[in-house]
């Protein structure tokens, strides 16, 4: 990438003063997100039926179950392209959810982290192993649905409590509200070039090649992520290292 502007060249000092004075703007930036945090931790909730039908590696199981036995739930309703091969399934998704590694911290704080896939089990799973990803996984069967995403959509995501043997859906979010879940973006916003994506606000000449309707998650028509495991040489049209040519899951 060739940027055609870069930022102007001062001393050490100049540029130092500069960082004090943005510094301001940023520490009642993070003392604004606190506010908000504390308001959220006020929020009323909604009961949630403890016994809607999820399905995971061992099958049926009782939303109850997913909490693992600790008292509260985040989960990542992560959209699924039924039938469609390994390229084309949701590029959002696949970032937001790929960003999630380390759970130790948050089982620290109580906390169990799981994804909702809209898809079968069997296909979304497949698609999760080529991922490389270890994370809680259920399929929400259609039936379950309404309960849980209730007129909302998957690629939400959303916090739960359980108190004995009743659970309660504390929040959720959608759209940007989710990019807690990217450290990538945090990152790159740090940069002197940003994200790079068309809506943001940068000097002009400053190089903005990605526009924000799933070009930015995607590379030479994958998600991005796929191109470094298929470059490992994990291929997409296997499972556990036979081919799976019955199935009409993630193969590309």
């Amino acid at each position: 990438m060739t940027a055609t502007s870069t930022p102007p060249v001062v001393s050490r000092q100049e540029w130092l003063a500069a960082i004090d004075t943005l510094r301001v703007r940023e520490k009642a930036h993070t003392r604004e997100g606190d506010a908000i945090a504390a308001a959220r931790r006020r929020l009323p909730m909604t009961e949630v039926d403890p016994s809607t039908p999820l399905v995971g590696a061992e099958g049926p199981v009782p939303l109850a179950d997913v909490f693992e036995g600790r008292t509260q739930l985040f989960v990542s309703y992560h959209m699924w392209h039924d039938g469609r091969p390994a390229a084309e399934q949701c590029e959002g998704c696949t970032f937001f959810t790929g960003q999630v590694r380390e759970l130790s911290y948050l089982h620290q704080r109580d906390v169990t982290f799981a994804v909702f896939c809209q898809g079968p089990y069997e296909e979304s799973d497949r698609y999760r192993r080529f991922m490389g990803w270890e994370l809680p996984w259920y399929s929400v069967p259609v039936g379950s649905r309404e309960r849980l995403v209730a007129g909302r959509h998957f690629g939400m995501k959303a916090c739960y409590l359980r108190d004995g043997d009743r659970v309660y859906e504390t929040y959720w979010t959608t759209g940007r509200g989710v990019e807690p879940m990217a450290p990538s973006y945090g990152i790159l916003d740090m940069t002197v070039y940003g994200r790079q994506e068309t809506w943001e606000d940068c000097p002009p000449g400053r190089p903005q090649p990605y526009e924000t309707r799933g070009q930015q998650f995607r590379e030479d028509g994958r998600p991005t992520a796929q191109w470094a495991r298929i470059a490992a040489g994990h291929d997409d049209c296997l499972v556990d290292g036979q081919a799976d040519a019955g199935s009409s899951g993630c193969c590309s």
